[in-house]
């Protein structure tokens, strides 16, 4: 029992930490107001990918 909560909690802090990294590299550590119009649109497009790679990720474990 003990196991699966451990496995649970690190599931969610790793979920965490990995989509805080992503969105610390698409916009390169600044925060929105500190970003170009132009920075913007690529820390977008960089998100935008990211997601189409969770659901492509996701869709293929079901093919397993």
């Amino acid at each position: 029992m003990m196991r699966m909560i451990f496995r649970l909690l690190m599931a969610i802090g790793l979920g965490k930490l990995i989509n805080k990294g992503i969105n610390h590299v698409s916009t390169g550590g600044k925060s929105n107001s500190e970003m170009t119009p132009a920075e913007r649109a690529k820390a977008a497009k960089t998100r935008a990918t990211v997601k189409r790679a969770r659901q492509a990720a996701r869709i293929s474990r079901k093919f397993r």
